[in-house]
């Protein structure tokens, strides 16, 4: 499961937190840390502007790097693993904020990251992707993916939407209330865990399915299903939006259908050997007795 290695560890591609300048004296310490330990610093030609320095076409720095590191937080992890996933580079976040589920190395820990890296002392984890696309009443498709989840609500605050869902072209369920969630395991801990969805390992392949704050009689309750499973959504005569990942928005308007099935590939997340996905859940949600 954690055998996989990077073929050389020589150059990476940095990206920034957006619209956070004050980032740049922390990225410029990070780079020199990466720097004495012998790999190559490139940056994404957005996050240099932002910084007031020199960067590289964001396709070409994936190409060229052996690896990518996002620093900021989870959602600038998300973005980049979207955004790089047809490169098929493994993808590290540092955390310039609190501990996070995914950009989960602190700032005190790049030179023992470094080390342990260059030392083998590494893994990384294939994380499944959902891949889909909107297609509009007009035949137009619009396609995405997504590592945490797509959620589907109504374009007016507290306006009710009807999701009516379909598995492998059989209609089983319709979804009456603020919305639906389809999320990833790795999703599972983030919008999914807050409407009352089950936690779900991050290593496992499967889809979520959880109503939000539903209007209806009948216990309306979270599905999980392989993904093995093609899902259909509709909304009837309902205007609604699909949000990728908590960043991408697509209308849907009557007549459109959205598509989500399994991605073919996994996105691919490195993290410190010692990472114990068990111990940060602990962390994060407080489970349990501290002192045991």
């Amino acid at each position: 499961m954690h055998k996989q290695k990077l073929e050389q560890i020589k150059t990476a591609g940095f990206i920034l937190k957006p619209d956070t300048p004050e980032i740049k004296p922390l990225y410029e310490k990070i780079k020199a840390q990466f720097e004495v330990k012998g790999i190559k610093v490139l940056l994404a030609e957005r996050s240099a502007r932002m910084i007031g320095g020199e960067g590289m076409v964001f396709k070409q720095m994936c190409q060229e790097v052996d690896f990518l590191v996002s620093l900021g937080g989870d959602g600038t992890l998300l973005s980049l693993v979207r955004r790089s996933y047809a490169f098929r580079k493994p993808v590290v976040g540092i955390n310039a904020g609190n501990l996070g589920f995914l950009a989960d190395i602190t700032i005190d820990d790049v030179d023992v990251f470094l080390e342990q890296l260059l030392s083998g002392e590494y893994r990384i984890d294939d994380r499944m992707m959902i891949e889909g696309y909107l297609k509009k009443s007009t035949g137009e498709k619009k396609e995405f993916f997504a590592l945490n989840d797509v959620v589907i609500t109504s374009p007016q605050p507290s306006k009710m939407v009807k999701v009516n869902a379909s598995i492998d072209g059989e209609r089983f369920n319709s979804y009456r209330g603020d919305g639906l969630i389809i999320s990833t395991p790795t999703g599972s801990t983030a919008y999914n865990l807050a409407a009352g969805g089950p936690v779900v390992y991050p290593l496992t392949k499967a889809f979520i399915l959880t109503p939000i704050s539903a209007h209806s009689l009948t216990n309306q309750r979270p599905l999980v299903v392989p993904t093995d499973f093609d899902i259909e959504l509709d909304t009837e005569k309902y205007d609604a939006i699909a949000m990728i990942d908590g960043q991408v928005r697509y209308d849907i308007e009557e007549g459109d259908v959205l598509y989500i099935c399994g991605a073919k590939r996994s996105a691919k997340l490195l993290h410190r050997k010692e990472r114990n996905y068990f111990s940060i859940l602990r962390e994060k949600l407080h489970w349990g007795d501290r002192h045991w």
